[in-house]
């Protein structure tokens, strides 16, 4: 395992994190986590270097409406008897639900308490973009994170991003406590949010950047297309396409750690063998133009560009929306409607439940046209 300082904060983290926002399930239900195959996998990949963990309120749970999901209490568990002891600890203050100042102080502490621990070693504003950040300032954010710093319940202020690079670097400028900024960024979003400027604009303040999404929900690795994944198939080094999309990250100089997050323990032992090579500016000119084809090539195949964060659940109407767009993509990816051979007979809540209502839109981190699909859909698979 290779390791990288996070920023200024003189911490080394290993440059893979655990990501437990996409944790094995049973009988597909994403609050039902297979914690004896989950804990497993955090085990292992903790006994072979990896010493950061990532969570959040939200995660495996049903919503940004609902209570707490099932990833926060499960990581406490399974950290419990001196695992804890070997990691990084990172969870999100869930601004999404604050009104009040008193609301960031309660879900901090509900939080050690569902974590089984009395410190984060990082704690993310989770989410931010321009607005929420306007916010959040106006709660007294700022002030909250300096005194729960000085109360030792978290060593290290940061903030999760999902909006418009300008916002970013405004955010990385207002506080000068952040010790990273959490972004999406892989091969295909070099320009997309944050992107590479914003990227760029952290590590030169000394910040501490960590990277979200690098496969793309898997878009980048197993769930490839196949005129996609041939350009990497073709190449003489035999790195699987999840590690091209690890490497092409970790070859950013400023990027402090990728966080993946893992399902099965194929996903960690692969992660972990790449992970060890995953040295900045270790790229060729002739591997780096490899990025550029396959992302061209993708490019013309997807119909949307849905990472399946699931941040647009529940749908008031009962649209299962990301399972609809991952069906709408294989209609449009391989030039065939097949309900069956699409996966959407499958999808039970079908796109022509969508009333237009627009609640999607205000939480896609991707700002996809959600409505606008549903009718893609129906168009494309009937009502």
């Amino acid at each position: 395992m290779l390791y990288r300082e996070l920023g200024k904060t003189g911490v080394d983290v290993s440059i893979l994190g655990f990501g437990c926002m996409r944790l094995p399930v049973l009988d597909g239900d994403q609050t039902r986590i297979d914690t004896q195959l989950a804990t497993r996998m955090l085990h292992h990949a903790i006994e072979n270097g990896v010493n950061y963990v990532d969570t959040a309120w939200f995660y495996h749970g049903t919503g940004f409406s609902g209570p707490g999901g099932e990833s926060e209490p499960f990581v406490g568990r399974a950290l419990s008897g001196g695992w804890r002891d070997r990691v990084n600890l990172a969870t999100k203050l869930p601004q999404q639900l604050c009104r009040e100042c008193d609301d960031m102080d309660r879900f901090l502490t509900q939080q050690l308490e569902r974590l089984q621990t009395d410190h984060l070693d990082f704690y993310l504003v989770h989410g931010l973009n321009g607005p929420a950040w306007d916010k959040m300032k106006s709660l007294g954010v700022i002030e909250f994170l300096e005194r729960a710093q000085a109360e030792g319940r978290i060593r290290f202020p940061a903030f999760s991003f999902h909006g418009a690079a300008a916002d970013f670097i405004r955010i990385c400028d207002d506080y000068d406590g952040w010790a990273f900024g959490q972004i999406q960024y892989n091969y295909m979003d070099t320009e997309f949010q944050a992107g590479r400027a914003g990227l760029l604009h952290a590590a030169e303040k000394g910040m501490g950047v960590v990277v979200m999404e690098p496969i793309k929900g898997g878009k980048l690795g197993d769930k490839m297309p196949a005129p996609m994944r041939a350009i990497f198939d073709e190449r003489p080094e035999g790195w699987t396409p999840a590690e091209w999309a690890l490497r092409y990250v970790w070859n950013e100089p400023g990027v402090s750690l990728t966080l993946s997050g893992m399902t099965e323990m194929q996903h960690v032992e692969d992660n972990l063998a790449a992970a060890e090579k995953g040295l900045p500016n270790s790229l060729t000119a002739d591997q780096l133009a490899v990025y550029v084809n396959a992302a061209e090539t993708l490019r013309a195949n997807l119909k949307a560009d849905c990472t399946r964060c699931l941040y647009c659940m529940p749908c008031p109407s009962g649209v299962d929306i990301p399972d609809v767009i991952a069906s709408l993509n294989n209609a449009t990816m391989w030039g065939d409607a097949n309900p069956f051979t699409t996966g959407y007979l499958q999808v039970k809540g079908k796109a022509s439940n969508c009333t237009e209502c627009g609640t999607c839109l205000d939480e896609c981190p991707q700002e996809l046209p959600i409505p606008d699909l549903m009718k893609d859909a129906v168009e494309a698979f009937g009502s």
